[in-house]
């Protein structure tokens, strides 16, 4: 009786042993605790080490123009759109996009002076050659984006890979003082996923 239960501690020591050595060896071979091997003295020495390397997700955005809408009719709506590159080194080449205006809390407006702002509205589509695409909200980022290009500024691959649509109502062309420029700023803000 003594012995069996000296040979059943033994057995449950020895299982043990074997699980940490196994977990060990599955370690090594995964890579996680790979070393450096040293060299012996000898005619010949062979050492050998082990090289790791990785980037951090990055994302770059260009070929943005400024637009112009200069002696718009106001009787019609005046849109823009403009084809860009988007580039995202994640694996699934995935962004977002938030765009924020210069007018009060980021709104997409234009001032002239103590004139009443124009708002405008903004579209974006994660293809190139859209009139038209999804309305960003001032300062909300669109998530879910993917991009085509193959390198930064798309200097091989495709040229384009999105567009921006900007837009300014009828009304609010209506509601613009004759022979007076309004401007502001529109910020792209473009997050790797």
């Amino acid at each position: 009786m003594t012995s069996t239960k000296t040979l059943t501690g033994r057995s449950t020591v020895s299982a043990r042993i074997i699980a940490l050595a196994t977990a060990g060896a599955m370690l090594l071979t995964h890579g996680v605790a790979m070393a450096a091997t040293q060299g012996t003295l000898g005619a010949t020495s062979t050492g050998s080490i082990t090289i790791t390397a990785s980037v951090p997700n990055r994302t770059q955005i260009t070929g943005l123009t400024d637009i112009n809408f200069t002696n718009a009719d106001p009787s019609t709506a005046a849109t823009s759109s403009q084809n860009d590159c988007v580039w995202s080194n994640t694996a699934t080449k995935g962004y977002s996009i938030k765009a924020t205006g210069s007018g009060t809390s980021g709104a997409f407006t234009l001032a002239s002076g103590a004139l009443t702002p124009v708002p405008y509205s903004v579209q974006w589509s994660q293809s190139s050659g859209q009139t038209s695409g999804t309305s960003l909200t001032a300062g909300t980022a669109l998530a879910g984006q993917v991009s085509t290009a193959t390198t930064p500024t798309c200097s091989s691959g495709p040229s384009t890979t999105s567009s921006l649509v900007v837009s300014i109502g009828s009304t609010d062309l209506q509601n613009m003082v004759a022979a007076t420029s309004y401007t502001g700023t529109l910020t792209l803000l473009v997050t790797p996923q």
